[in-house]
């Protein structure tokens, strides 16, 4: 059965059923820019968060007037809903030129925003826009695969928004009512990658219901509570926090099998953003790593300094 699928701005009017997948609002980036600005302010890494604002500024400046690219082929679409795989599915589309299209635009429109830029990042720019298709292809593979080791660090925040946004742009272009809901799904049933964090509404009438938010597209889909989203054990799931923590985030902690998931909870931080509180809790996961646990999510801005356990995609 397809379940409803809601436009950003439909949810006061829909059942009370929560739908399976809700789109990511088409200022997405802007307000992720806006909100990595605010918790810039006297951050310990609030360079760092300044830089990730001007990386979000780029792509939503790219989103708003992309590049002429070519449709998606839309028999591969409609055999993919039928199969009841990922429309976008990341190891078809990385086969596709249009996503360095998109990474081309972005470095173009991130350099003539940012004139005064570090060293360091000119440095990284000029790699990614002096390498040919297979060494950029290469890199994303790796990099959406899990084997961060094979990405140069400096590169990823970079080369991670560029993917962000080529697959926001196709987001755009699929009928997403088409898409079904299926039990326990892990991975995002729009491109087939990992969540980068949980997100639990606070409004009607999705007040309480928790999605898990896609790393590369963006789409958030309904996964209930008190599963893991890694085994799918509900045994005694522990959510940890530090009490002082202004950014609304909890960690989900399966002792089953060691991983966690971050979970952003808007009632406690109705402004939050789960990429941005992520990115201003890292420690957080310095805490949790020491403790022995494992994070399996990935934050494309991120270079996490390992290789994570999502499958080889080639």
């Amino acid at each position: 059965m397809s379940s409803r699928i809601l436009e950003p701005g439909e949810i006061e009017g829909a059942a009370m059923t929560p739908p399976f997948v809700q789109l990511p609002p088409t200022d997405l980036f802007s307000k992720r820019a806006e909100r990595f600005d605010s918790l810039a302010e006297g951050h310990p890494m609030s360079t760092y968060l300044q830089l990730l604002a001007s990386i979000c500024r780029a792509q939503q400046t790219v989103l708003d007037a992309p590049s002429n690219l070519p449709e998606l082929d839309t028999s591969l679409i409609n055999a993919a809903l039928q199969h009841e795989m990922p429309p976008l599915a990341v190891d078809t589309l990385l086969h596709d030129k249009s996503w360095q299209t998109q990474l081309d635009a972005w470095l173009e429109a991130f350099t003539q925003q940012n004139t005064d830029l570090p060293d360091a990042v000119r440095s990284a720019l000029k790699r990614l826009r002096q390498a040919d298709s297979d060494q950029r292809r290469a890199w994303a593979t790796a990099l959406l695969g899990g084997r961060f080791s094979e990405v140069p660090e400096a590169l990823v925040p970079f080369l991670g928004a560029a993917l962000q946004l080529a697959w926001r742009h196709w987001l755009k272009t699929i009928d997403v009512k088409e898409i079904r809901e299926r039990e326990d799904q892990t991975e995002c049933p729009c491109c087939g990658s990992l969540p980068v964090a949980g997100v639990v509404h606070q409004r009607r009438p999705i007040d309480g219901v928790r999605y898990l938010l896609c790393s590369l597209c963006a789409a958030e889909w309904h996964y209930v509570r008190l599963k893991c989203s890694h085994c799918l054990s509900t045994r005694e799931l522990d959510y940890l926090h530090f009490d002082d923590s202004p950014h609304g985030i909890k960690a989900e902690a399966c002792p089953e099998c060691r991983t966690y998931l971050k979970q952003l909870y808007l009632e406690i931080a109705p402004n939050g953003e789960a990429v941005t509180a992520d990115l201003a809790s890292l420690d957080l996961d310095i805490s949790l790593a020491e403790q022995g646990w494992q994070r399996r999510t990935p934050n494309l801005l991120l270079a996490p300094g390992g290789d994570g356990d999502q499958e080889d995609i080639n």
